[in-house]
């Protein structure tokens, strides 16, 4: 193993060489496994015959996809952890996560059309059986918590663009007359329970929502009534996904779907219904790696020209890297950071940094992580213990910030949307490069051994020299 004291004194004879003959400098802030977010001192460059050995070059003659941003999930249960904190601190963490250049500067998240699984219990917009006209359609459990959740973010950043998707929908809209559409067990703790009958349950490849024209029609109705219930708040919505995890029968709201019945109600109902009202629709969530459940959306006739796009997220990343060869014009979107186990470790940020690579290295071009604050444990309606980028502790009023919050602000506090995200070409291929609207590089790059080690990174003329710390993530934006 290399020592510190050698790297030290390497960069130290470099700097003093550097600092005689050469002018451009490197912003390098660095997370550690116990330390998070220190700016370092600016790393000088040098030219290109005074390192003999390349780690690693960014190829900025190779742009590859446009990023359009990053962001998370707003919830209620987010929601209401924040809100056992002070307004002060509460206000520093909104503004910490979406002022622009301040913190995480996300521009783009993603909210549930009615109840998910981090919902305060089950609710739809409109449970009124039959109601095919809307009637009884309403919001208003949403102002007590997803409407002013949106609103304290747009508060700092005005222009965070919102999409959103159903967990499930109306419960009298499908077979089984229930939101759930898996069995808890007796073995399942009490107060975590359904109440979903064994004999009710659903099954991955059927569907579970009534596939008559007159519930399919109702159904394009209620996300038409979500999208101007939001907008007279204030909230305009930019795109929708017609069904959180299609494949997924869950003990939370859920609906299974087959993918020729989505074609048909995004062909039929869903697809001109939100083209009246300007609002794209992309085909998601996608949670399983098989690419056909895709192709059937991307080769149906009728359904394709309202589709703009495809979300992922769990098992669906195995599935991102052939649609996105088979289709380079499509706009893909991760679209849930897989959730964890509540532990919020370092581990656990360094599994999430890996996710977040595979997704940006094909293909897609925003990335959102999940839960934006929970309780200390992380524990849902239903029993699911998940990680967070903020975690409240209700005893003591304090708050801090996972290991997973940095490093998404590695990439998010640096890349803006518009960012041209660039190939590298190397023995080093543990990082992420981008070019920003005002040609800045911005070079995401991590260490996760145990020693510390010394990089040379080319970027056009110029080499960079830091030093990686052990168990460590670092960003470098050469202007």
């Amino acid at each position: 193993m290399k020592s510190l004291y050698l790297y030290s004194f390497a960069g130290a004879l470099f700097s003093l060489f550097a600092s005689c003959t050469f002018q451009p400098r490197a912003e390098w802030v660095t997370t550690t496994d116990s330390i998070p977010w220190v700016k370092q001192p600016d790393i000088l460059s040098a030219s290109l015959d005074t390192i003999p050995n390349i780690d690693v070059t960014v190829c900025v003659d190779e742009p590859q996809q446009q990023i359009d941003g990053f962001g998370a999930c707003f919830n209620e249960l987010g929601w209401l952890s924040l809100n056992k904190l002070s307004p002060n601190e509460r206000e520093d963490i909104m503004q910490e996560l979406f002022f622009p250049d301040e913190g995480a500067n996300f521009t783009i998240c993603r909210m549930p059309v009615g109840a998910n699984d981090f919902s305060r219990d089950w609710y739809s917009y409109n449970e009124t059986d039959g109601d095919f006209a809307m009637k009884q359609f309403t919001v208003a459990n949403d102002l007590q918590t997803l409407i002013p959740f949106i609103r304290n973010a747009q508060k700092y950043q005005p222009e965070l663009r919102l999409w959103a998707s159903p967990w499930c929908p109306p419960s009298w809209m499908k077979y089984n007359k229930h939101y759930a559409s898996a069995y808890t067990g007796e073995n399942y703790d009490e107060k975590y329970r359904n109440g979903l009958p064994l004999d009710k349950v659903g099954r991955e490849g059927t569907d579970m929502f009534i596939q008559d024209s007159l519930y399919l029609r109702a159904y394009a109705l209620y996300f038409s009534k979500f999208i101007e219930a939001y907008k007279e708040q204030g909230i305009p919505i930019f795109a929708v996904m017609p069904q959180n995890e299609f494949n997924s029968a869950q003990v939370f709201p859920s609906c299974c779907w087959t993918a020729s019945s989505l074609a048909r109600f995004i062909g039929e109902y869903l697809g001109p219904a939100m083209e009246d009202l300007g609002v794209e629709v992309m085909f998601g969530t996608m949670e399983r790696s098989n690419e056909l459940l895709v192709d059937t959306i991307f080769t149906d006739s009728l359904c394709s020209k309202y589709i703009k796009g495809a979300g992922f997220q769990w098992a669906g990343k195995n599935a991102i890297p052939g649609i996105h060869k088979r289709y380079p014009g499509m706009k893909l979107y991760q679209t849930e950071q897989e959730c964890g186990d509540g532990k919020n470790d370092w581990k656990g940020a360094m599994y999430s940094w890996s996710l977040m690579q595979h997704y940006l290295n094909n293909g897609a071009v925003a990335y959102m992580y999940w839960n934006i604050s929970l309780d200390e444990g992380g524990i849902s309606r239903w029993g699911w213990a998940q990680n967070s980028l903020v975690v409240v502790d209700p005893a003591t009023k304090k708050y801090r910030y996972t290991p997973e919050y940095y490093v998404l602000k590695h990439v998010s506090h640096y890349v803006q949307p518009g960012a041209r995200k660039l190939a590298t070409d190397g023995a080093y291929t543990n990082l992420l490069a981008f070019r920003n609207p005002d040609k800045s590089i911005v070079v995401v790059i991590a260490n996760e051994t145990s020693d510390n080690r010394l990089v040379s990174l080319r970027v056009e003329d110029r080499i960079y020299q830091p030093v990686l710390q052990a168990h460590s993530i670092s960003t470098l934006l050469i202007d």
